[in-house]
């Protein structure tokens, strides 16, 4: 589960896939409602959570909220930027029982990583925090999100993760959701840079079998085939808003069709066996002829429905990544699109 605790951040990422329409802190869950949201997670059979946000730090009680989802008995893993986290409240959330953190970074020198982050002084801040991490024990991912500017940067990226002591990185390829659609042209990558990056996650992962977990997200759109929506639409993982929404995948909130149900109006159970939003695309019957009769209906489960309606205009469609799929002329001609030097669109503050 992905407990989207707040939408403050002090980032400004211009890839955000945070919607555009941000949650005002005055409409944030508290304490009490998560840590029964937490307590109903556990009895569901939900192990993992991960903490997120906009920047969790920003949450005041947020060391209460580790101590209530560890006393309901889940794995936690704190997603953050490390803006914001101090000695003082790491060694209180490691007295919490936080078990492990996923540190992002924005780029592996501070000019380029303060630019993306629209904040001066985030990258130092972040090494920083990656130190005291260390210091204290708690294992470390480091989540890159790359694109045109810092996908060239990839050896580099993995040889910092391995710096910083992280057992895990995840190189993690924009997708054209929230803030990011608005700057697409200037965060797609080339064709040659994902060829690239592709070659050099497979030789790093052969060179650092056992000492390094790299895992890759690559683009979508350079695929012949779309991955599995979260696994499976419905099937595997929730993610909840901060004022209290329960989506089946993070950008689903850009399906208008869609209502979704809150936790302050109904128990999570309910709404993952009930409530219409997880149906919609749950299993295969919803699929449309191509998928039904396809050997990898079973394996994509038709794809990402938030893409098939940003670029086949149908939420039921198959995913226009997919070869087989009629729109798939759409995909390659969004892969010709011109590289942009125009300023980032920086996410909005709330």
């Amino acid at each position: 589960m992905l407990a989207e605790l707040t939408h403050v951040c002090p980032l400004a990422c211009p890839y955000c896939s945070n919607p555009m329409e941000l949650t005002k802190r005055s409409n944030e869950l508290d304490t009490d409602t998560w840590a029964r949201v937490f307590s109903e997670a556990a009895d569901l059979g939900i192990l993992q959570l991960h903490l997120s946000g906009g920047e969790p730090a920003s949450r005041r009680d947020l060391v209460d909220l580790v101590t209530a989802a560890r006393e309901a008995g889940l794995y936690t893993n704190l997603i953050t930027s490390g803006v914001g986290l101090t000695e003082a409240k790491l060694t209180a959330l490691d007295a919490a029982g936080l078990d492990h953190v996923q540190l992002s970074v924005q780029g592996i020198t501070a000019a380029l990583a303060d630019r993306i982050g629209g904040y001066k002084g985030g990258f130092e801040r972040k090494m920083h925090v990656a130190e005291r991490i260390a210091e204290i024990g708690f294992p470390l991912t480091l989540n890159a999100v790359m694109h045109r500017h810092n996908l060239d940067d990839l050896p580099a990226t993995i040889a910092l993760a391995q710096r910083l002591g992280a057992r895990r990185i995840e190189v993690a390829c924009v997708q054209f959701h929230g803030w990011a659609e608005a700057n697409r042209g200037q965060l797609q990558p080339t064709v040659d840079q994902v060829h690239a990056a592709k070659a050099t996650v497979e030789a790093e992962r052969e060179r650092l079998k056992g000492a390094l977990v790299i895992d890759f997200v690559a683009p979508d759109w350079f695929s012949d085939f779309p991955k599995a929506c979260m696994g499976g639409w419905g099937s595997t993982g929730l993610n909840i808003t901060p004022s209290g929404d329960v989506l089946p995948c993070h950008a689903a909130e850009t399906i208008p069709s869609l209502t979704f149900a809150n936790v302050t109006q109904s128990s999570l159970s309910d709404i993952w066996y009930g409530d219409a939003a997880f149906s919609a695309f749950r299993g295969t019957d919803w699929m449309p002829p191509l998928c039904q009769s396809c050997d990898r209906r079973d394996i994509d489960f038709g794809g990402c429905r938030c893409q098939a309606l940003a670029i086949a205009g149908d939420v039921t469609a198959t995913d226009p990544v997919c070869r087989k799929s009629p729109d798939r002329a759409k995909v390659d001609a969004l892969l010709n699109v011109a590289p942009s030097d125009a300023p980032f669109v920086y996410r909005a503050r709330v």
